[in-house]
């Protein structure tokens, strides 16, 4: 008699671990973000395209040169920006140049006297003006 009762209490506990995991599974994988709302599985993010210029700058005494070069299928645009160290010597903006994918653009600017910092702005949509 002591045989059964050992067994069935056995059993007993068996049943209820598998139905507690199986409750379980579920809470775990929604927590872990493995799947969604609906129950499907969540699809992977997409890795952005490489895309953008590798650009160059160089200073030298009132001047400053930058050379762009795109590896890229997708063109990029880019801008020099030259910030001068006097107060009264303007600062300038080159206007922004289409680099396509495999060239290489020179862009450069000048202050009257020193150059404080200059660096290049990129972006990766070419923006063109409409004909009114």
């Amino acid at each position: 008699m002591r045989g059964t009762r050992h067994r069935t209490r056995t059993r007993s506990l068996l049943v209820a671990s598998v139905v507690v995991a199986g409750l379980l599974v579920p809470v775990g994988l929604y927590a872990a973000g493995h799947v969604g709302a609906a129950g499907a599985a969540a699809p992977p993010t997409p890795d952005p395209e490489p895309s953008g210029a590798e650009c160059r700058t160089s200073v030298k005494g009132s001047r400053v040169v930058a050379y762009c070069h795109n590896p890229y299928p997708s063109a990029d645009r880019v801008q020099l920006h030259t910030e001068c160290a006097r107060w009264w010597d303007i600062d300038a903006d080159s206007r922004p140049v289409e680099v396509p994918a495999g060239r290489t653009v020179r862009l450069d600017d000048r202050c009257w006297k020193e150059v404080r910092s200059a660096w290049v702005t990129h972006a990766t949509e070419t923006h063109r003006a409409k004909a009114s």
